[in-house]
């Protein structure tokens, strides 16, 4: 059965915020920890966050800081009903963002950078402020600019790296694993898209934008990651025997200083997991929370691109509902969006889109072929 466009983006937007939601809970633990407590995490559990500065329980299935990210570009676009740059996405936080509420649900170096944007630094200028290169924060959270470019990586790419140097300057290591990620997001929109030709894309967008000089070993190392993650795919059968392997190459870092949260770790992580679970979005989600460390950023990174693939059909209508829930609660969330709300407004824009150059390109008649 084909895959609706728009069971797509409902699919990507769920797998990432349920995804996001169990995750969570465990957020940081080793998966001898998570197996200790709960055997095989496979529920939305409530959690606390940030207990340093608030006091606020979530309940299960609420999202955190990178689903907030994923909610203002969201608006954006939606708002704009086409691709964006980065003043429009800084536009957004300029409106919407209050300090004193981030604080529940976003990252200190959230609040820092619209605190910079309020004082005047351009938004394309912000990244370079940043001080976290390989963080996977924009990856993890920018899905709806593979969605806008849904059957366009190259489309998809590009706004990553425009729209991302609110984050982080454009040879950051961790704009080049959002910018490849994104691109696998829009193949996977594709009608005959495959895991495959999701996974060829993401290896062929390694190189995308290579530039000469030392940049190079830059993009040799990422297409290095890439490669041994999906040798470790193919090699295994079970999910728990790939994860525990992975453990020979990531395994340091203090998280709170975010070594468990490096984009190369994630998104090479979250390709294998996309891969040996066939870009199944339930069986992403449960193998990623159940990886160790940051189980919330990996499950968002490989359900977001199975849901973009495969679409809602195999995530239980009670975790999406969970969500949801959540959602309608939540007093600080940047958007009181559902899964459905966001995902149809972003398939909306994306139509809006291809009318106009439709539109444009009818309006122009013999002279876009003929030069007339």
């Amino acid at each position: 059965m084909t895959t609706t466009l728009k069971d797509k983006f409902r699919g990507c937007i769920a797998g990432s915020w349920v995804g996001s939601a169990m995750g969570a809970a465990v957020e940081g633990w080793s998966r001898e920890d998570i197996k200790r407590k709960y055997g095989f995490l496979d529920r939305l559990l409530p959690y606390a966050h940030y207990t340093e500065e608030t006091e606020w329980e979530r309940p299960p299935g609420t999202t955190e800081d990178g689903i907030e990210r994923q909610k203002l570009i969201a608006t954006a676009i939606i708002e704009k009903q086409d691709r964006i740059l980065a003043h429009d996405l800084v536009a957004v936080w300029l409106r919407d963002l209050e300090p004193g509420r981030m604080m529940y649900k976003q990252e200190r170096f959230d609040r820092s950078l619209l605190e910079l944007a309020r004082a005047g630094v351009p938004p394309c200028e912000l990244g370079r402020l940043w001080p976290y290169p390989n963080v996977v924060s924009l990856a993890r959270g920018s899905h709806p600019l593979g969605l806008i470019n849904a059957g366009d990586p190259e489309g998809a790419e590009d706004d990553c790296f425009d729209v991302g140097k609110v984050y982080m300057r454009e040879t950051a290591f961790g704009m080049r694993w959002a910018a490849l990620y994104n691109a696998a997001i829009a193949e996977a929109c594709k009608p005959e898209a495959t895991a495959a030709s999701v996974l060829e894309v993401a290896k062929r967008f390694v190189q995308y934008r290579a530039e000469a000089g030392s940049l190079y070993a830059l993009y040799d190392t990422i297409e290095m990651e890439v490669k041994q993650a999906l040798e470790l795919a193919a090699k295994h059968r079970d999910a728990m025997a790939m994860r525990d392997e992975f453990y020979q190459y990531y395994q340091g870092g203090d998280y709170f200083n975010y070594g468990m949260s490096q984009a190369n770790e994630i998104v090479s992580k979250g390709l294998a997991v996309f891969a040996i679970s066939k870009g199944d979005p339930k069986e992403s989600i449960l193998t990623s929370v159940n990886f160790g460390r940051d189980t919330d950023c990996l499950a968002a990174i490989a359900a977001g691109l199975a849901g973009a693939l495969s679409g809602t059909q195999t995530i239980p209508q009670e975790w999406i509902d969970q969500v949801n829930e959540a959602t309608k609660q939540d007093p600080y969330t940047n958007n009181g969006r559902s899964i459905e709300q966001t995902a149809d407004g972003l398939l909306d824009a994306f139509r809006a889109r291809h009318k106009r150059m439709a539109d444009y390109v009818s309006g122009m008649g013999d002279a876009v072929y003929l030069g007339g």
